[in-house]
């Protein structure tokens, strides 16, 4: 979206359909060696998935480790990361059960054994999820840590899209505005504490808008790890009940290719339903980034 935005405004393009997709599920292990004739081993079989997803190059550790380390930077305790969890949890469950995401979900029709079926709805959020189910779980990452299966986001597939352009030729092919790009901003973080990123990604980002945070009505911020939306909570001081009102990506889950701009799609949609006026995405990206986008209805 950042770029598209700059496209439009440079006069480079006139309307720009800006988005990604993501499919966890079908993610290919790879055989490196194997045009010297190597052949697949435990050894030399890599998961496509954590290599060119979920592994911190710089400091060569899952990107797991890095919501370990935010919690003890930031004093975020299993508890407290649990109860992110499940609150996220029910925040979804509510959403689906009430048809909160009708309007933003496109179904897809695919044949399955003979059979139609019809993919309308998030299959992630958890229906069962418990404070002592949760609690139950191993960390996965570190094995004295806090963070598990439970209190991080899921792998997941997923796409989303916007159509972008300028309020001009909005009105020139007689199209609805839904929303307005206000102001954006990308930062750059230790990539040791990349989840920390769209706290200083959002006051840039804000500045930008000329926006204090207390005047954004709602905020969309991607769940990468309980402990992780809780630490940037923590540092921006925001007000929660403004945050993830349907739920997070610990709910939903976490296409890596589809989540910044599922976020966005998710704020514009409430926004809507609200008649809210401001509003601000924002999301850690692994190796350091993070991103934020301010966008305002009239």
């Amino acid at each position: 979206m950042h770029l598209a935005t700059q496209a439009i405004q440079c006069g480079e393009a006139d309307i720009v359909i800006a988005g990604g997709q993501e499919n966890m599920s079908r993610a290919p292990h790879v055989l490196n060696d194997s045009r010297s004739g190597a052949l697949p081993d435990a050894d030399n079989l890599v998961d496509s998935l954590v290599h060119d997803g979920l592994w911190d190059a710089f400091n060569d550790y899952h990107i797991g480790v890095t919501a370990e380390n935010l919690a003890r930077e930031y004093g975020i305790s299993r508890e407290l990361q649990d109860a992110y969890a499940l609150s996220s949890q029910q925040k979804a469950r509510a959403a689906i059960d009430t048809g909160r995401f009708k309007d933003e979900i496109v179904p897809i029709v695919t044949q399955r054994n003979g059979q139609t079926a019809i993919v309308d709805t998030d299959e992630q959020p958890r229906a069962d999820a418990s404070a002592e189910g949760l609690a139950l779980l191993h960390p996965a990452f570190d094995s004295l840590g806090s963070v598990t299966a439970g209190n991080a986001s899921s792998i997941n597939d997923g796409a989303a899209a916007v159509m972008m352009m300028s309020e001009a030729k909005a009105q020139a092919l007689g199209l609805p505005v839904l929303a307005r790009i206000r102001a954006f901003a990308s930062v750059g973080v230790d990539p040791a504490l990349m989840g920390i990123a769209p706290v200083y990604a959002t006051r840039r980002c804000l500045e930008r808008a000329g926006w204090q945070l207390t005047e954004v009505d709602l905020i969309e911020a991607n769940e990468a790890f309980a402990a992780q939306a809780l630490s940037v909570g923590k540092m921006l001081e925001w007000d929660e009940r403004r945050v993830n009102v349907n739920g997070g990506a610990i709910a939903l889950g976490h296409p890596i290719g589809a989540s910044g701009c599922r976020i966005l799609v998710s704020l514009v949609h409430e926004m809507v339903k609200r008649d809210a006026r401001k509003g601000l995405a924002t999301l850690c990206i692994g190796g350091g980034q993070g991103v934020a986008l301010t966008i305002e209805r009239d």
